[in-house]
């Protein structure tokens, strides 16, 4: 049932002897499963696309290793493609987008309601997931948040920065604004659609919350957080979600009582001690092993996973990486962080 599964507990505040553990990315290069599935599918975005072999990729993991959550495999990308952003990827170099720069092209774009059409196979494949992971294992579902959405759109690319979209901040804010307001709109939206298909769980990953700083912070990381995920506990009164603020330092401190999310995720900028005692003392956290550890392995990582599963031990704790795990990474190093969490 549900109520026994131990993520779901621990995001209600349960504090579990041995913490729930899932991974960022866990549904990825480093699995030669994942590889063979994505050839068979031809490009990552017809991977996104076909919900069997989308479902098949998010068991993988499951089935190799036992997490205790599974997270929908998609791409924070697919909401300004359904949106009417153009979107492909260029292989080695990541996700390209056509640009958002002026009035004229903000108002190209859909309705939020109208993203569903695009995004439906993406439902489908929550639907899979949810008639076929194991009975204790909960099903994460997942958007970017609007500002690390916006700054793909806006600069057509990850940048090392966020340049362009600090530019179209300073120079057309209110050109910057209704984007994030749109794309808050769809986000609700998708999440909404995403829980009605089953998943049990949400999580607003918030890639490049890092570089804003200061009342920019507050407006364009926690305000979007806050209005998401009031709407989506209105609408579906006890989902969990789980905040992602990535690089937020101090920003950490407060931010699931300003936005009302259950847990808060923690990059590994930031020390298990301290988010113990600043981030933790407000309800669960997440995290926070360097992603690094399950390229190298050995006693640093066993040390390492350890140090964090002891300093996060008197509160609720969600056992992850600060990061998504990377293509190089040993198959063989997350069984290790695994077995090391459970005390095997």
């Amino acid at each position: 049932m549900a109520e026994g599964k131990k993520l779901l507990r621990t995001l209600a505040g349960e504090v579990q002897d041995v913490p729930p553990i899932w991974m960022m990315r866990q549904a990825g290069r480093y699995l030669p499963e994942y590889r063979a599935t994505r050839e068979k599918a031809g490009d990552f975005l017809s991977l996104c696309y076909n919900p069997e072999l989308a479902a098949e990729v998010t068991l993988q993991p499951i089935r190799r290793y036992g997490f205790d959550a599974a997270i929908l495999f998609a791409d924070i990308l697919l909401v300004p493609q359904a949106l009417g952003a153009d979107l492909w990827f260029v292989t080695g170099e990541g996700p390209r987008l056509s640009t958002l720069t002026t009035q004229a092209e903000f108002d190209a774009l859909k309705p939020a309601s109208d993203v569903h059409e695009t995004l439906s196979p993406i439902y489908e494949t929550v639907s899979i997931l949810s008639r076929d992971l194991p009975k204790d294992v909960t099903l994460i579902g997942f958007a970017g948040a609007p500002w690390t959405v916006a700054t793909y759109m806006i600069a057509g690319r990850g940048t090392k920065d966020q340049g362009p979209a600090h530019a179209l901040m300073e120079e057309n804010r209110p050109l910057f604004e209704m984007l994030l307001g749109r794309i808050t709109e769809a986000t609700i939206e998708y999440l909404s659609r995403q829980i009605e298909a089953g998943a049990e769980v949400v999580k607003i990953f918030d890639s490049w919350a890092g570089s804003l700083k200061g009342a920019d912070f507050d407006r364009y990381a926690v305000e979007p957080a806050q209005i998401i995920t009031a709407a989506l506990k209105a609408r579906h009164p006890g989902i969990p979600v789980i905040g992602f603020p990535r690089e937020a330092g101090e920003g950490y401190v407060g931010f699931a009582k300003a936005t009302g999310v259950d847990c808060v995720a923690l990059d590994n900028s930031v020390s298990p001690d301290w988010a113990a005692r600043h981030v933790q003392v407000d309800g669960c956290v997440q995290g926070n092993l360097a992603s690094s550890h399950m390229v190298t392995g050995g006693q640093a990582l066993v040390d390492e996973t350890r140090a964090i599963v002891e300093a996060f031990r008197n509160g609720p704790h969600v056992f992850n990486l600060g990061h998504g795990i990377t293509p190089d990474a040993d198959p063989a190093n997350v069984q290790l962080m695994i077995d090391t969490v459970r005390g095997a």
